[in-house]
């Protein structure tokens, strides 16, 4: 299943698709507010995952995210984001993770598989 088949669960809003551009500004105003900056950004097709993060700093999305709504993508966003803070996912991580994106969201979604 693709991500733009796995659909949302009930209560997340849905929207139609934005655009590649629109997602890095969605970035960069994350990336922003975790004080972080990425060497670059990309979208382009991923058959494994929703996105990315070299150890030099480079970020890619999939280009499914694009369909997905706006809390998911800014699960995945700051998941990345947070991974040029910490290379790992210890607890250390999913405590930025969770304090970042209950700052700046309504509640916790579940994120759905990207394929």
């Amino acid at each position: 299943m693709t991500a733009h088949e796995s659909g949302t669960d009930e209560g997340q809003e849905t929207q139609r698709a934005i655009s590649a551009e629109a997602l890095k500004a969605e970035v960069e105003t994350w990336a922003n507010r975790i004080r972080v900056q990425p060497t670059s950004v990309q979208v382009r097709r991923m058959t494994r995952k929703w996105a990315s993060c070299s150890s030099k700093g480079r970020l890619t999305f999939s280009e499914d995210l694009l369909a997905e709504a706006v809390a998911v993508r800014a699960e995945v966003i700051v998941h990345e984001l947070l991974h040029l803070k910490v290379p790992n996912h210890a607890k250390l991580f999913h405590s930025l993770l969770r304090g970042y994106l209950d700052a700046h969201s309504p509640g916790p979604i579940d994120l759905p598989p990207p394929f």
